[in-house]
């Protein structure tokens, strides 16, 4: 009798341990939705009713560029673009952008943020904002190279993303490209380095600075004076096959 009663004392204890071994592996195990044609673009206005417009001066533009308007809806001023510009897009591009911005908003969220994130250093996972986010400073995320970062900006219905001085580094082997940034609206970058793919609600405005990875939304992008750099050909998005297009 005694055995029995030690034996179920000490299961709850076991049960903490399993749960806490278990808890960063699964955040580890994230995985951010497939991006389908969407993902050929580094940088893509995919407004509805071909009302895109991406607009670049005094920057740089490292992949394709994709606009659901007219060839003259894309802008340059002195930026140059080492892809192709397609514009319109195919209603295909646009329905996949709408169908991996609708999966990432389903996904459910393993940690609430608040504040700057300055001096902050997150392992692989889903981290939320209820509302807007404005962030400042240094944000570190450390991890292996197949570790999987969602940030969800105005998880309650509405919030926008701005950062200002704002830089991400990757530690730990992490790779940008697994940096996945969705927003309830618009997004904002000023003076800062960032690092991910944003999906947006409304438009992307980036401001001096750097940009590593994709900028997709869902009104118009426009880059002042920002180096974007897209991610990479094959395997950028979910294990999926990346493939560049060349005409236009």
């Amino acid at each position: 009798m005694t055995r029995v009663i030690y034996r179920f004392r000490f299961l709850p204890l076991v049960m903490v341990a399993v749960l806490a071994a278990v808890s960063p592996m699964a955040a580890q195990a994230a995985t951010a939705p497939g991006l389908g044609t969407a993902s050929n673009f580094a940088v893509l206005s995919a407004a509805p009713n071909g009302g895109g417009a991406v607009t670049c001066t005094d920057g740089t533009i490292t992949g394709n560029v994709g606009s659901s308007g007219a060839r003259a809806s894309v802008v340059q001023t002195n930026c140059p673009i080492s892809g192709a510009i397609i514009a319109p897009v195919s209603a295909q591009v646009i329905a996949d952008f709408n169908s991996a911005y609708a999966a990432y908003a389903a996904i459910p969220c393993d940690q609430v943020l608040t504040g700057t994130l300055a001096g902050v250093t997150l392992t692989p996972g889903v981290y939320c904002f209820d509302a807007a986010a404005t962030l400042t400073g240094t944000l570190t995320l450390k991890g292996p190279a197949n570790g999987t970062w969602i940030f969800k900006i105005g998880t309650s219905g509405t919030g926008a993303l701005t950062g200002t001085s704002f830089t991400v580094v990757m530690a730990g082997g992490g790779v940008p490209c697994n940096v996945n940034w969705w927003v309830a609206q618009a997004a904002t970058m000023t003076d800062s380095n960032f690092i991910g793919t944003i999906l947006a609600g409304a438009a992307i405005t980036l401001t001096r600075g750097t940009f590593q990875g994709d900028a997709l939304a869902k009104a118009a992008v426009t880059i002042t004076g920002t180096a974007v750099t897209g991610c990479p050909g094959g395997k950028g998005h979910e294990g999926q096959e990346k493939q560049h297009c060349n005409q236009g």
